[in-house]
């Protein structure tokens, strides 16, 4: 299929939506998270789905046995993109199959809800963000904590001063998969109804291994960048919304695989400090211990929390003023004198708003709460946290031109070459 087949002509400007009008999305990426969206989306009462794709036939399958027996099933994306009666697409495959589904989404014509990370290196995700421009389509980030209504409200306590001046930030992630951690299984053939070819896509060919597939695919650099760009890339997002600021200056890490010997790639500890114009915040994530000492306040319960220290991750804004603990549970303040009311709050996960919000954009009833832009400036963060930690070095990033001032060797790892014919981002 040629590329220039997708491109967007003037007949696909803005509609004006009937009051009764749904929007009809197709799912790419049938698993558990684009499930899960896909849900939400549904229950808002304003989309229903008309399509799904997905390389593994029993994820295809169940996805449009959900979506109604009208809703077309696809291995290929590029074909659910043919179809005309799509207004939008939500993508929830692995990461390195965020960026191309996204360009050529927007190129035929649709919005698109693009899980997070927005993409799999920074090179990607500045096309995406282009790929938006260029078609006027509307394109959300599922950073979901966009939606949530209690960071919008710390957005505004700091920014008002009332924390006195913030010059320190951390933002953790904990788990505990020591000493197993994701295991070891030889090479073997795919599974049943799986296009192993496709699944790899624009990554390197490599034989089939069920480490690589599924959930534990984010563990392998050729499809994704650990911990930090899994979780932290939520968190950087929200740091930038309270602080104001979208990007650091400078960038150094340290970490390494002290632990586990299973056949993932990542580092089971990794510090990264990043140097922002007023502040400095400190990121760490450790997948030998998940016990909470991180700082996570021991009043509030992680919502489908299994145990008292279960999901232990947590964001702490250091203020003249006070301290600020926040989650996607809530927030607490911990104030110095009287000068700030203490104030605690347990609230449940935002994706339903964050997936209506995306819905109501579309029909012109919202903006959209977390856009191209600002998954992709969030998703850097994570990103340049890796590359300090690949390059062993101290990074200094110009934000403007998006590079690594002086550094060739890190500029190399903003992007990588696609394995053809998937090498549509240059």
């Amino acid at each position: 299929m040629e590329r220039r087949s997708f491109l967007v002509t003037a007949a696909s400007a803005r509609r004006v939506w009937g009051a009764s009008e749904r929007v009809v999305v197709g799912l790419i990426g049938c698993g558990g998270r684009g499930m899960y969206v896909a849900r939400h989306m549904r229950d808002s009462g304003g989309a229903v789905f008309g399509a799904v794709s997905d390389v593994w036939e029993p994820n295809r399958m169940k996805a449009r046995e959900w979506a109604g027996p009208s809703a077309q099933a696809y291995v290929d994306f590029r074909r659910l993109l043919e179809q005309k009666d799509l207004d939008a697409v939500l993508v929830a495959t692995p990461d390195h199959w965020h960026a191309i589904p996204t360009i050529l989404a927007c190129e035929a014509g649709k919005h698109v809800y693009v899980e997070k990370p927005l993409a799999h290196n920074i090179r990607e995700g500045r096309a995406m963000v282009e790929a938006a421009r260029r078609t006027g389509r509307i394109v959300q980030t599922g950073t979901q904590q966009r939606s949530a209504p209690h960071f919008a409200e710390l957005a505004e306590i700091v920014q008002s001063g009332a924390l006195g001046h913030v010059h320190f930030v951390r933002v953790w992630n904990y788990f505990n998969t020591y000493p197993e951690g994701i295991g070891r299984e030889p090479d073997s053939e795919p599974p049943p109804g799986l296009d192993w070819d496709l699944y790899l896509g624009p990554a390197p060919w490599v034989p089939f291994n069920r480490k690589r597939f599924l959930g534990t695919y984010r563990f392998f650099w050729d499809y994704a960048g650990g911990y930090i760009t899994d979780f932290g890339t939520h968190r950087f997002d929200t740091v930038h919304q309270i602080m104001g600021r979208d990007a650091p200056v400078t960038i150094a890490a340290a970490g390494g695989r002290f632990a586990l010997a299973d056949a993932g790639e990542m580092p089971d500890v990794l510090q990264v400090t990043y140097e922002y114009p007023g502040f400095i915040l400190s990121y760490e994530t450790c997948s030998l211990n998940a016990h909470g000492l991180g700082g996570r306040t021991p009043g509030m319960e992680y919502y489908r929390a299994r145990g008292a220290h279960d999901h232990p991750h947590g964001m702490a804004f250091y203020g003249t003023n006070g301290t600020i603990f926040a989650e996607r549970i809530g927030y607490e303040i911990f104030p110095e004198g009287d000068r700030i009311a203490a104030r605690r709050k347990n609230v449940p996960d935002a994706t339903p708003q964050h997936a209506k919000n995306f819905i109501d954009a579309i029909r012109g009833l919202a903006k959209p709460a977390a856009p191209i832009e600002l998954g992709h400036r969030a998703s850097a963060v994570a990103h340049l946290g890796n590359i300090a930690y690949l390059t062993g070095r101290k990074l200094v990033w110009n934000a403007q031109k998006e590079e690594c001032e002086g550094d060739a060797e890190a500029n190399r790892l903003l992007g990588r070459k696609a394995r053809k014919p998937w090498d549509l981002v240059g």
